[in-house]
Formats: C-alpha cells, structure tokens, sequence
C-alpha cells in the first residue's frame, strides 16, 4: 500500500466519519451482487476536497500519527504478555517443562525456518511495564531494562500498514478493513493455488473439471491464437450484429433476456438477491430479487449542485477511442465505426443522466423500495419483466404477484422511457443501435476469456481516467475466476485437508473465552447488557460444512459442466452457467449461508459460522503445536469475533477507553524513554480499536490456557514452546495479515 493511500485512510479515521461509502458511490448496498465481474466496473473519478497546502499540512500530521500507531500491536503483545505472567503465577505456570517433543512434520520445519528469518520482537523483558492494564490482580513489579533493539526491527513491519479504526457499523469497518481481509485471502488463494497446480491425480470428475478450468485459463497462447473468432461465433447464434455482418432483427426482450440468462450480461439494470432489511425479524432469512442501476461502461460523475449524474466530458474522447479500437478488433468496416460508437456513447449518456450515487438514493429514501412484478412492468413498460426475471432466474417459476425490491426506481421508469424513445427511430430497423449497446455489454463480460488486445484496450484507458491499478499476476486472476463457478469443489478440496477436530476445538475455547472476557468488562446498564448476553449465548460458533461432502454428489452436482481443452473462451460461458444457476439457487434456498471460502465470519440467524478458508497455512496447520495455532489463528478468530459484536460492546461499556489509554500510557513511556515518538493522543476510535486488538489477544491466550489445562501435552518448533511459541506465532500475523 503506497504511502499516500495510509496517509487518506488515517485522515479519514482522524475525521471520525459516521459512514463510509461502498467502492461504487452508484451501488446500492445488498448481500450479494450477482452481477458483479471484477473487469467490469468503471469507477467514478474522486475529486479530493482538500486544497493543496492543507493536503500538505494534514500529510504531515498523518505521517508523524503513523509513527505513534506503529507500537499499537507491540504493546498489544507485550502486555498480554504480562498478563499471562501474572495469570499464570495466579492459576498455576504451565511452562515448567524441562523439554518438549519437537514438531518434526514438514509443516513445521517450514515454519522454523520461517521463524529463523524473522525477528523476536520478545527477547527483551518487558520491564517497563508496572501492571497489565484492565487486569483485577495486583500489579507487577519493575524489572527494569528497555526495549531493545529487535522490538524496534518489529515495529518496522508495521510502515506500510495503516492505522484501524472502528465506525459505528459492521459495514463501513469491512471496507476500512479490506487490505488486511484482501492479505488473508492472498494466503488462501496460494494455499488453493498449490492444491490446483499438484500434478497429484484425482479420481473425482468434479476436481478434474476445476483443475482444467484453471489450466486453460493460465493458457494464454490459446487465447492469442483463437484471436475474436470466439466472440464473433457467439454474436452469430445470438442472431447476428449489424456491425460487423448479418443481424436477423432479433427482439429486443428476446435478446435481453437471453443475455440475463446465459451470459451473466444486465446492460440495462443490475440483479441482485438480497434479504430487506425492514422485514420483520420473523422473515429475515427470506430473500427478494432486487434491481438497481446497471454499471454503465461510460464513466459518469455526480453534480451536487445541479444533483445529476452526467458523463464526464473529459473521458468521451478516450472511451470513444477504445471503443473503437473494440470494433476493430471484432472486424467491423471502417466506415461504420464511428457511428455506432457515437449511438453508443448518446445512449449511454442519456441513461448516466438517470443514475445517482447510492449515498443520495439513501436519503431521498429509493433504496428497498418493494412492489410486486406487476406494479414494475405497469412504471416500466418497455421491459418484459416477468420474462427477462424468469430467464434470469431459470428455472425457477415466478408470477407477477411476486415482489421483488428496488434501489433507484426513477431510474429504472426513466430507462423505459428511453429504451421507448429508440425503439421508435426511424432508422432502428436497419441499425439495431440497441443490440450495439448490449453486445458491446457482453463483450465486457467476455473480455477476460479474449485475448490480450481487448485487455490491453481497456487497461489504456483506464489509464486514460487516471486510474492506477495493481497488476494481477495471471495465476491469481485465473483462481479468482476458477472460485467465482467452482467455489463448491474448492471448498471441498479445502475440507480434504482440514483437521475439523482441532479447528473446531480452537472455535469452541477462543468463543467462549470471549464470553469471559465480556462479563468482565463494566456495563453502563444491566438492560443491554443482558440483551447482548442473550445474543451472545443465541449465536453459538461453528465451523461452516459443505452441503456436499460426499465425491459422488459433488461430481453429479457439476456433471452437465464440459470443459474444453480447446480454449479457455468456451470454459468461460461454462462459468457464467454456473453462476446463473447459483443465482437461482441462492433465491430458492432462502437460508442463511456463510461464503465458503470467505476469511472471516459471518452472523447469520442460527449463529456465527466460521469459514474453512481462515484455517490455512501459514496461519494454521494441523500439525502445528497448539501454541502456534492459538498465537496466529486464535488471536484472529477472537479478533473477527469481537468485531461481530463491536457495535454493542462500544455503545454500552465504559472499560474500553480506560484500557485504551493505560496500553497508549504504557506504550509511550517506553516509546519516549527510547526516544522513538513523541506523545500523543489517541481518537476516540484509536481507543477503541486498541482496546479491541488487545482484548483479543488476552482472550486468543486465555482460550491456549484452556486448551492446555485439557490436554498438557504441546509441541514445540525451534526449541519455542508454550508463551513464547505463542508470542512468536502472533508476531508472524503481523507480517502476513497486517
């Protein structure tokens, strides 16, 4: 992460914002975007309201705050070092063993040697630290001594990472949160890439089909050499395309609706399924169809002043030339370029008018507006909505008394109007300037299966808008696309080497460690807190099962599925099957499900279900001793738990802020002593988070304890064993999540 991105998002905690908006200011929040295809969005340009000099004053700022944060987790550690001392010496040492068995799996000489290149950031006593803030037992005595030098190497890994704060609702700290949950998923996506790129065989069809996904997808030389023809093969069975051959004049819904169905592509208006969060707490697990505005491929901007979206006229010129470009790839005649293009431009303009961002929807209160098929259809006639949903959502039977929720319906009834307005023209028979407009959709939806030129089109300009994105390496795009279809399979892969005993045994102690770290703590009312309790008791953990376990099922489930070895192109629609079918499934279940291969937790109705994808190496291996799981993984699940409940916990305690300033004090007077910051004080949020990341490692080491008065016997990896095993597990957190 650069070093002026940590800099904004600190000014953005430091500003205390009640909201943080979801990447796209036009996307209406819901559970899950179905649309959604990481090449297709074109993000709105952000204009940072600052003028030069005072961005120059508050980078100042920022960077000597980012300094000040940097021992966050080092006094998170040291002190629940402390802590464990002094509970230790109260309830019994537990590490008084002369000698451990060594771990001797390949696993864990791999970590040693992973440890060996790393430095302890615990070699030093932590003397300067007088009691263990927020404890009830009596305090330390001085030892004396200063941090040394390896405390100051480990802070260092800290440079690049900015500092968290905790908003006011789970929404905005996700997206607060997104690096450090993207680095967990990078290690997941390593883990999975190892598992694909075995030459082991398999006898399940299903792990078959999914491995020759992603190699056809690494395949880059096919891809070169089938060129357009793929594309164009596609245009044809779809009833040709004016502009680059024949066009049957094929109908206008026909051709919407088989674009829905079959190819993943919703030129017009997005498709989501989502629950409504104004349902009664009775019918929170049912889900609706929910349409909002589409993402327009033209980048359009919001005028606050004259509250209108419009297409930037900065971007015309070089969005006209990719697209283009786009047409010439494809073959079309010069002498037609341009004037399909400049319809497509005019009609994308005329629908960003339409749009609007999601924060203005929201208080003009558009968003989860509901209405039944009927009443949509009657607002919005140009649409045939029954049948574009039915293809959408095949083979699903729905009617037109069926609801389905809206997030900017003046949108949607302008849209109709357009649509109207060039169905009439004149000239529409001969032209199909509509058919343009979607097939030029579809081939966005298309291009990661296209070959390098469209890519590199598209990268140019956004380049053009002035967006700078990092470079993808191809096996990891591959695997995200292989995740989007195949994600049952991975799952089950995952499952295969998962030792569910123990990760379900670190789940049930961290939990309930939890749970006594909660009744500590001092509650402004007994009300609330009874009621959170009772939530608490009410969302028991678990860890998330595949619905499917068994190969048989597995392979029948995806037994329809052909996967050539001729070209990845012909995969790809493969995949927007399979995603159509989930799609519909998702609509049909209406029951909570965790995403298998998340990296973090998830509150659903029956409890807090934990995917299999948090429980990967390095962070966790099943021969792992069991201090180096509870010091990485534990600490992690405890923290993702303690931000499932956040919003409860910081409006009704008062332990919180004083714990908060006591790391902060304890922190800056060795940091001072050291000569390494100067004091300073936190925001509110800052305490908060401090807090939270401490508890967490109190509780992470609490649930270890446990774990240990169970079962004495641990392992130990380059001569570590027990507390300091455990500290030099969490530190290795800090290098791979933070």
């Amino acid at each position: 992460m650069s070093q002026t991105s940590i800099e904004l998002q600190l000014l953005q905690t430091d500003q205390s914002k009640s909201y943080t908006e979801p990447e796209s200011q036009h996307q209406a929040p819901s559970e899950l975007q179905l649309t959604e295809q990481p090449h297709n969005s074109h993000q709105l340009h952000q204009r940072n309201p600052l003028q030069p000099e005072q961005q120059l004053l508050n980078s100042e700022r920022q960077k000597k705050l980012i300094g000040l944060l940097l021992g966050f987790f080092i006094g998170t550690a040291i002190l629940g070092l402390i802590y464990y001392i002094q509970y230790g010496q109260n309830t019994g040492s537990i590490n008084n063993a002369a000698y451990v068995t060594p771990c001797v799996s390949s696993a864990c000489q791999w970590a040693a040697a992973r440890l060996s290149m790393s430095t302890d950031p615990f070699t030093q006593p932590c003397d300067y630290f007088m009691s263990p803030c927020g404890s009830k037992g009596s305090p330390l005595k001085s030892r004396g001594g200063q941090r040394g030098h390896s405390m100051q190497g480990y802070s260092q890994n800290l440079m690049d990472r900015p500092a968290e704060t905790e908003p006011e609702n789970q929404k905005d700290h996700r997206t607060l949160t997104e690096d450090r949950n993207l680095s967990r998923k990078h290690l997941l996506l390593q883990y999975l890439r190892g598992i694909l790129e075995t030459n082991h065989s398999s006898n399940s069809s299903a792990v078959r089909k999914t491995k020759d996904f992603y190699h056809s997808c690494l395949d880059t030389k096919s891809l070169e050499t089938a060129g357009a023809e793929p594309f164009l093969e596609l245009i044809q069975k779809l009833g040709g395309w004016a502009v680059s051959g024949q066009w049957n004049k094929t109908d206008f819904n026909y051709t919407l609706g088989l674009l829905m169905r079959e190819y993943g592509t919703f030129p017009f208006f997005n498709l989501y399924v989502g629950k409504d969060p104004n349902d009664a707490p009775s019918n929170r697990t049912k889900r609706y169809i929910q349409i909002d505005q589409p993402d327009l491929l033209i980048p359009i901007e919001w005028n606050s002043e004259k509250q209108q979206s419009r297409a930037k006229a900065e971007t015309i010129r070089p969005f006209l030339s990719s697209c283009q470009s786009y047409l010439a790839f494809l073959g079309s005649p010069p002498s037609n370029r341009l004037f399909h293009v400049g319809t497509f431009i005019s009609l994308s303009s005329e629908l960003a008018v339409a749009t609007s961002p999601v924060q203005y929807r929201r208080l003009k209160g558009q968003l989860f507006q509901r209405m039944t098929i009927r009443e949509l259809q009657s607002q919005a006639p140009a649409i045939d909505w029954l049948g574009c949903l039915q293809a959408a959502f095949h083979p699903l039977s729905l009617s037109e008394d069926d609801q389905v929720l809206l997030h900017n319906l003046p949108y949607i009834i302008q849209m109709s109007k357009i649509i109207n307005r060039w169905l009439q023209k004149p000239f529409i028979s001969s032209s199909s300037f509509l058919e343009t407009y979607m097939f030029l959709n579809l081939l966005h939806t298309l291009m990661p299966a296209m070959d390098s030129r469209f890519s590199e089109t598209a990268k140019n300009m956004s380049l053009a808008l002035g967006n700078v994105e990092e470079e993808v390496p191809r096996w990891k795009h591959c695997l995200l696309e292989t995740e989007t279809g195949f994600d049952t399979v991975l799952t089950h892969l995952l499952s295969e080497r998962m030792a569910r005993q123990k990760t379900e045994e670190i789940i049930e102690n961290v939990f309930f460690s939890f749970i006594s770290k909660i009744m500590e703590l001092k509650w402004k009312d007994h009300k609330p807190f009874q009621h959170f309790i009772d939530k608490v008791y009410s969302s028991p953990p678990r860890l998330w099962s595949s619905q499917i376990s068994d190969k048989g099922d597995l392979d029948l489930l995806f037994s329809e599925v052909t996967i050539s070895s001729n070209g990845f192109f012909s995969n790809y629609l493969q995949l927007l099957s399979l995603w159509q079918k989930r799609r519909s499934k998702l609509l049909a279940e209406q029951t909570d499900a965790a995403y298998s291969l998340s990296v973090t937790p998830a509150l659903v109705s029956d409890g807090v279900v934990f995917p299999m994808g948090m429980f990967v190496p390095p962070l966790f291996h099943p021969t792992y001793p069991k201090a180096m799981s509870y010091g990485a993984v534990g600490f992690l699940v405890a923290k993702d738990i303690f931000h499932l409940f956040v919003r409860e916990i910081f409006s009704h305690n008062e332990t919180m802020y004083a714990v908060g300033e006591c790391v902060w004090a304890h922190y800056l007077n060795a940091s001072e002593n050291s000569g390494q910051v100067e004091a300073s004080v936190l925001s509110e949020g800052q305490q908060q988070e401090l807090w939270l990341q401490y508890s967490a490692l109190q509780v992470a080491l609490q649930a270890y304890h446990h774990s240990l008065s169970q079962n004495p016997a641990d392992t130990s990896v380059s001569g570590l064993h027990h507390t300091q095993l455990f500290f030099r597990s969490f530190s290795q957190v800090i290098v791979y999540v933070y």
